[in-house]
C-alpha cells in the first residue's frame, strides 16, 4: 500500500511540475520592450502588433529546424546519438568493406 502512495505522489509531483514550467516568464529587454520568455528558448513580443509581425519569421524558422530534423540520422525514438548532415559520421553505411 505504501508504494502506491509513492507512486501517486511521484506522479502529481512530476505533473504539477511540467505544468509550472510551462508557463512563459515576462521579461523587459535593455530597450523596455515587454517579452515572452519560453522554456525552449523561444521569444515573442507582449505587444500584439509585434507579435504578428514575427510570426512568419518564426513559422519559417521552425519548418526550416523540422526539415533538418529530419534529415538526421541515428538515434531510436529520441534516444541516443543523431547525426546531422556535414558531420564526417553522416551516411558511412555499415563500413564493412565489402
Amino acid at each position: 500500500m505504501p508504494t502506491r502512495a509513492v507512486v501517486l505522489a511521484t506522479v502529481f509531483a512530476s505533473v504539477a511540475g511540467a505544468a509550472y514550467a510551462a508557463d512563459p516568464i515576462e521579461a523587459t529587454t535593455a530597450k523596455g520592450e515587454r517579452v515572452r520568455l519560453f522554456e525552449n528558448g523561444r521569444w515573442e513580443y507582449v505587444d500584439p502588433k509585434k507579435a504578428e509581425a514575427q510570426k512568419p519569421v518564426v513559422a519559417a524558422y521552425e519548418k526550416e529546424r523540422d526539415e533538418a530534423k529530419a534529415k538526421e540520422q541515428g538515434g531510436l525514438f529520441g534516444f541516443g546519438r543523431t547525426i546531422k548532415p556535414g558531420d564526417k559520421d553522416y551516411n558511412r553505411g555499415s563500413l564493412g568493406g565489402k
